[in-house]
């Protein structure tokens, strides 16, 4: 099964937060939104809304820990995750998995040309038994 048939059949929410907002914001929206993660963007008048990281809920679960309360007054740049996994609309849910998997994250951004079309997590992929992702992959 590919990844534009999961995105097909769920809402086309991206929940986003900017670089620049405190980590309580962040949260919050975590909160209000019911999501796991957010995706970051940096928005730049001259080139538009540009996807710079993932933060997500145990990165402020683990801040919190080593840190304390003052993490809520950090900015969402001092713990999101730059290097962002993503994948492409065609590739197998099979992929994903394995994507998730290897790096230890929950959530992948779906790009196609380059614009972020959607975001895949672990949740959409426990929907769809493991059979049939095997068997709609070729």
């Amino acid at each position: 099964m590919k990844v534009e048939t999961v995105l097909r059949g769920k809402p086309s929410r991206i929940v986003m937060v900017r670089v620049n907002e405190t980590i309580a914001t962040a949260a919050k929206m975590l909160s209000d939104e019911d999501v796991g993660a957010l995706i970051v963007k940096d928005v730049c008048r001259s080139e538009g809304n540009v996807v710079i990281g993932m933060l997500s809920e145990r990165d402020i679960v683990r801040a919190l820990v080593r840190h304390g309360a003052p993490v809520l007054k950090m900015k969402v740049a001092d713990l999101m995750s730059p290097h962002v996994i993503s994948c492409r609309p065609e590739d197998t849910l099979e992929s994903v998995r394995d994507l998730m998997t290897r790096h230890r994250i929950r959530h992948v951004p779906v790009f196609e040309s380059g614009t972020l079309i959607g975001l895949v997590s672990i949740r959409d992929l426990i929907e769809y038994p493991t059979d049939a992702m095997d068997a709609n992959a070729a």
